[in-house]
Protein backbone atom coordinates (compact mmCIF):
# COMPACT_ATOMS: atom_id res chain seq x y z
CA UNK A 1 0.00 0.00 0.00
CA UNK A 2 1.39 3.61 -0.90
CA UNK A 3 0.78 6.17 1.95
CA UNK A 4 -0.08 9.53 0.68
CA UNK A 5 2.73 12.07 1.38
CA UNK A 6 1.76 14.39 3.95
CA UNK A 7 3.66 18.22 4.72
CA UNK A 8 4.92 16.95 8.06
CA UNK A 9 5.56 13.13 7.81
CA UNK A 10 7.11 11.41 10.77
CA UNK A 11 10.58 10.75 9.84
CA UNK A 12 13.69 8.43 11.18
CA UNK A 13 16.99 9.28 10.39
CA UNK A 14 20.01 7.08 10.39
CA UNK A 15 24.02 6.80 9.52
CA UNK A 16 26.14 4.56 10.45
CA UNK A 17 28.48 5.29 7.48
CA UNK A 18 31.65 6.00 10.27
CA UNK A 19 32.61 4.93 13.46
CA UNK A 20 30.37 7.69 15.20
CA UNK A 21 26.62 6.46 14.21
CA UNK A 22 23.70 8.43 14.81
CA UNK A 23 19.81 8.17 15.17
CA UNK A 24 17.16 10.85 14.86
CA UNK A 25 13.24 11.96 14.79
CA UNK A 26 11.95 14.62 12.71
CA UNK A 27 8.76 15.76 12.10
CA UNK A 28 8.76 17.86 8.77
CA UNK A 29 12.00 20.11 8.62
CA UNK A 30 11.74 19.88 12.26
CA UNK A 31 14.32 17.99 13.90
CA UNK A 32 12.80 16.16 17.07
CA UNK A 33 15.44 14.60 19.25
CA UNK A 34 18.98 12.84 18.09
CA UNK A 35 21.02 10.31 19.38
CA UNK A 36 24.38 9.60 18.72
CA UNK A 37 25.69 5.66 18.99
CA UNK A 38 28.22 5.11 21.61
CA UNK A 39 31.61 4.57 19.37
CA UNK A 40 33.09 2.01 21.75
CA UNK A 41 30.36 -0.54 20.98
CA UNK A 42 29.12 -1.81 18.08
CA UNK A 43 26.12 -0.35 15.66
CA UNK A 44 24.69 -3.41 15.19
CA UNK A 45 23.78 -3.85 19.08
CA UNK A 46 22.97 -0.43 19.75
CA UNK A 47 21.01 0.51 16.41
CA UNK A 48 17.45 -0.96 17.16
CA UNK A 49 17.07 -0.68 20.66
CA UNK A 50 18.02 3.35 20.50
CA UNK A 51 15.54 3.08 17.45
CA UNK A 52 13.04 2.13 19.55
CA UNK A 53 13.72 3.89 22.56
CA UNK A 54 13.52 7.51 21.08
CA UNK A 55 10.27 6.48 19.35
CA UNK A 56 8.47 5.13 22.49
CA UNK A 57 9.96 8.67 23.98
CA UNK A 58 8.00 10.65 21.60
CA UNK A 59 4.44 8.00 21.30
CA UNK A 60 5.32 7.34 18.05
CA UNK A 61 4.72 3.34 16.98
CA UNK A 62 7.45 2.18 13.93
CA UNK A 63 4.12 1.86 11.59
CA UNK A 64 3.96 5.55 12.23
CA UNK A 65 6.75 6.61 10.37
CA UNK A 66 5.98 8.18 6.75
CA UNK A 67 9.97 7.53 5.71
CA UNK A 68 13.27 6.04 6.73
CA UNK A 69 16.58 8.54 5.77
CA UNK A 70 19.76 6.58 5.79
CA UNK A 71 22.82 7.61 5.07
CA UNK A 72 24.25 5.44 1.96
CA UNK A 73 28.38 5.84 2.36
CA UNK A 74 30.67 5.44 1.06
CA UNK A 75 32.24 4.59 4.75
CA UNK A 76 32.67 1.56 7.04
CA UNK A 77 32.00 -1.72 5.06
CA UNK A 78 30.34 -2.88 8.20
CA UNK A 79 28.76 -0.01 9.50
CA UNK A 80 26.91 0.32 5.79
CA UNK A 81 25.39 -2.55 6.16
CA UNK A 82 24.18 -2.46 9.37
CA UNK A 83 22.68 0.69 8.21
CA UNK A 84 20.99 0.15 5.47
CA UNK A 85 19.59 -3.17 6.27
CA UNK A 86 18.04 -1.92 9.31
CA UNK A 87 16.32 1.19 7.17
CA UNK A 88 14.97 -1.55 4.61
CA UNK A 89 13.65 -3.69 7.14
CA UNK A 90 11.87 -1.38 8.67
CA UNK A 91 10.74 -0.08 5.64
CA UNK A 92 9.53 -3.95 4.51
CA UNK A 93 7.86 -4.41 7.42
CA UNK A 94 5.98 -1.21 8.21
CA UNK A 95 5.15 -0.13 4.65
CA UNK A 96 6.63 3.63 5.11
CA UNK A 97 9.10 5.03 2.17
CA UNK A 98 12.61 4.19 2.06
CA UNK A 99 15.06 7.53 0.68
CA UNK A 100 18.88 6.79 0.76
CA UNK A 101 21.31 9.78 0.73
CA UNK A 102 25.18 10.08 -0.14
CA UNK A 103 27.15 10.41 2.43
CA UNK A 104 29.44 12.98 0.85
CA UNK A 105 26.19 15.17 -0.52
CA UNK A 106 25.87 15.67 3.11
CA UNK A 107 28.83 16.50 4.45
CA UNK A 108 29.64 19.06 1.75
CA UNK A 109 26.49 20.98 2.42
CA UNK A 110 27.98 21.02 6.04
CA UNK A 111 30.97 23.13 4.81
CA UNK A 112 31.87 26.70 6.24
CA UNK A 113 29.58 29.14 4.19
CA UNK A 114 33.28 30.33 2.68
CA UNK A 115 33.98 27.47 0.77
CA UNK A 116 33.19 27.50 -3.13
CA UNK A 117 35.01 23.44 -3.37
CA UNK A 118 35.28 20.56 -1.23
CA UNK A 119 36.77 17.61 -1.52
CA UNK A 120 35.22 14.97 0.50
CA UNK A 121 37.32 12.03 1.85
CA UNK A 122 36.88 9.05 4.10
CA UNK A 123 39.60 6.03 4.48
CA UNK A 124 39.33 2.98 2.01
CA UNK A 125 42.12 1.43 4.18
CA UNK A 126 45.75 0.66 2.65
CA UNK A 127 46.60 4.14 2.47
CA UNK A 128 44.33 5.31 0.40
CA UNK A 129 40.95 7.80 0.73
CA UNK A 130 37.71 7.78 -1.18
CA UNK A 131 37.37 11.37 -2.57
CA UNK A 132 34.65 13.21 -4.29
CA UNK A 133 34.45 16.85 -5.10
CA UNK A 134 31.67 18.93 -4.42
CA UNK A 135 30.93 22.82 -5.76
CA UNK A 136 28.58 25.16 -3.98
CA UNK A 137 25.74 26.27 -6.24
CA UNK A 138 24.20 28.80 -4.58
CA UNK A 139 22.22 27.10 -1.26
CA UNK A 140 23.02 23.96 -2.90
CA UNK A 141 26.19 21.43 -3.60
CA UNK A 142 26.43 19.43 -6.51
CA UNK A 143 29.12 16.86 -7.46
CA UNK A 144 31.75 17.76 -9.74
CA UNK A 145 33.68 14.42 -9.61
CA UNK A 146 33.13 10.68 -9.93
CA UNK A 147 33.35 9.06 -6.50
CA UNK A 148 36.94 7.83 -7.11
CA UNK A 149 39.41 5.51 -4.59
CA UNK A 150 42.95 7.23 -4.67
CA UNK A 151 46.05 7.04 -2.63
CA UNK A 152 46.70 9.80 -0.52
CA UNK A 153 50.05 10.86 -1.98
CA UNK A 154 48.06 11.10 -5.26
CA UNK A 155 45.58 12.86 -4.47
CA UNK A 156 48.15 15.54 -2.12
CA UNK A 157 49.56 15.98 -5.34
CA UNK A 158 46.67 16.83 -7.31
CA UNK A 159 44.86 19.04 -4.63
CA UNK A 160 44.45 21.88 -6.25
CA UNK A 161 44.72 25.30 -4.48
CA UNK A 162 41.69 26.57 -2.56
CA UNK A 163 40.27 23.74 -2.15
CA UNK A 164 38.28 22.96 1.09
CA UNK A 165 39.36 19.41 2.59
CA UNK A 166 36.44 17.57 4.50
CA UNK A 167 35.05 14.09 5.55
CA UNK A 168 36.36 11.70 8.02
CA UNK A 169 39.00 10.96 5.82
CA UNK A 170 40.61 14.45 6.34
CA UNK A 171 42.21 13.30 9.85
CA UNK A 172 44.73 11.02 7.86
CA UNK A 173 46.13 13.75 5.76
CA UNK A 174 45.09 16.97 7.61
CA UNK A 175 48.86 18.06 9.14
CA UNK A 176 50.43 17.46 5.51
CA UNK A 177 47.25 19.95 4.22
CA UNK A 178 49.08 23.42 2.69
CA UNK A 179 47.53 26.44 4.66
CA UNK A 180 45.87 26.95 0.72
CA UNK A 181 43.47 24.15 1.37
CA UNK A 182 42.23 24.58 4.91
CA UNK A 183 40.23 22.05 6.43
CA UNK A 184 36.54 21.69 7.69
CA UNK A 185 35.93 21.70 11.54
CA UNK A 186 36.01 18.18 13.23
CA UNK A 187 32.40 18.18 14.29
CA UNK A 188 31.19 18.86 10.23
CA UNK A 189 33.18 16.12 9.04
CA UNK A 190 30.53 13.21 9.11
CA UNK A 191 26.87 12.91 8.09
CA UNK A 192 24.93 15.21 10.44
CA UNK A 193 21.21 14.39 10.66
CA UNK A 194 20.37 17.88 9.80
CA UNK A 195 21.72 17.66 6.40
CA UNK A 196 20.44 14.53 6.07
CA UNK A 197 17.07 15.55 7.06
CA UNK A 198 17.23 18.75 4.18
CA UNK A 199 18.38 16.38 1.39
CA UNK A 200 16.04 13.61 2.46
CA UNK A 201 12.83 15.32 2.74
CA UNK A 202 13.82 16.82 -0.95
CA UNK A 203 13.24 13.56 -1.98
CA UNK A 204 9.92 13.04 -0.08
CA UNK A 205 8.29 16.07 -1.62
CA UNK A 206 9.67 15.17 -4.99
CA UNK A 207 7.72 11.90 -4.63
CA UNK A 208 10.87 9.91 -5.02
CA UNK A 209 11.70 6.35 -3.18
CA UNK A 210 14.22 3.76 -3.41
CA UNK A 211 13.50 0.16 -3.46
CA UNK A 212 14.07 -2.19 -0.66
CA UNK A 213 15.19 -4.99 -2.72
CA UNK A 214 17.76 -3.46 -4.33
CA UNK A 215 19.64 -0.56 -2.98
CA UNK A 216 22.93 -0.45 -1.96
CA UNK A 217 25.48 0.87 0.02
CA UNK A 218 28.09 2.83 -1.84
CA UNK A 219 31.14 0.70 -1.58
CA UNK A 220 33.88 0.64 -4.19
CA UNK A 221 36.10 -1.77 -2.92
CA UNK A 222 35.46 -5.28 -1.34
CA UNK A 223 35.49 -5.96 2.24
CA UNK A 224 38.67 -7.10 4.01
CA UNK A 225 37.70 -10.48 3.91
CA UNK A 226 36.63 -10.29 0.82
CA UNK A 227 40.47 -9.13 -0.63
CA UNK A 228 41.71 -11.36 1.86
CA UNK A 229 39.92 -14.31 0.23
CA UNK A 230 41.29 -13.16 -3.30
CA UNK A 231 44.24 -13.38 -2.07
CA UNK A 232 44.10 -16.95 -0.35
CA UNK A 233 42.26 -18.86 -3.86
CA UNK A 234 45.02 -18.88 -5.94
CA UNK A 235 47.06 -20.59 -3.67
CA UNK A 236 44.40 -22.76 -2.80
CA UNK A 237 43.98 -23.76 -5.99
CA UNK A 238 47.34 -24.30 -6.82
CA UNK A 239 47.94 -25.93 -3.51
CA UNK A 240 49.42 -29.76 -4.23
CA UNK A 241 46.90 -32.37 -2.68
CA UNK A 242 46.95 -33.97 0.83
CA UNK A 243 48.33 -36.93 1.15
Amino acid sequence: MIRDRVDDPKLLLLDTSGKTGRVALARGSHLEEERTLDEARRHARDLAPTIATLCAARGWRLRDLDAVIVGRGPGSYTGLRVGLMTAKTLAYATGCTLLAIESFAAIARQTPPGASVVEVLCDAQQQRVYVQRWMREGADWTAASDLAIRTIEEWLISLAPGVWVSGPGAKLCEQRLAQRNPAAPIEAREPLPGSLLELGLRRWRAGEADDFWKLEPIYLRPSNAEENWERRLPRAINAPPAR
